[in-house]
């Protein structure tokens, strides 16, 4: 699939070496990564627009990745989001399944099981 016809999905990381090591890896896939390394940059970016999925970490400096899926919640934005964490604590997890996150990962390790969750959220219905 070339660059200008694959699925655009956004990265959200505030670990700027993982966020671009995550970008080239999606990119491989076939997707279109936009990478942002905070919710804050995210709600004033122009390209959310469009975005078929939020691949969204869960702790980020400032707002974090749970706080950021409220608001998209309550503003009635339906993208499909999934989280990646590298500290998995139960009530997150549960808060997370409840607002109806696609996937939910541990990082680092999740591979190609995040690309499958992707590919899974963003085929054609």
């Amino acid at each position: 699939m070339s660059a200008t016809g694959a699925v655009p999905i956004a990265i959200i990381d505030d670990d700027e070496s993982l966020c671009r090591a995550l970008g080239r890896w999606v990119r491989l896939a076939g997707f279109r990564p936009v990478t942002f390394h905070s919710a804050e940059e995210f709600l004033e970016s122009r390209e959310r627009q469009g975005l078929r999925c939020l691949l969204l970490d869960i702790q980020l400096g400032g707002m974090s990745g749970l706080a950021l899926h409220r608001r998209l919640v309550a503003e009635g934005d339906t993208t499909p989001v999934i989280y990646m964490t590298a500290r998995d604590e139960p009530s997150v997890r549960v808060e997370a399944l409840n607002m109806g996150c696609a996937a939910f990962f541990l990082k680092p390790g999740a591979g190609t099981s995040i690309i499958e969750a992707l590919r899974r959220v963003t085929a054609p219905t």
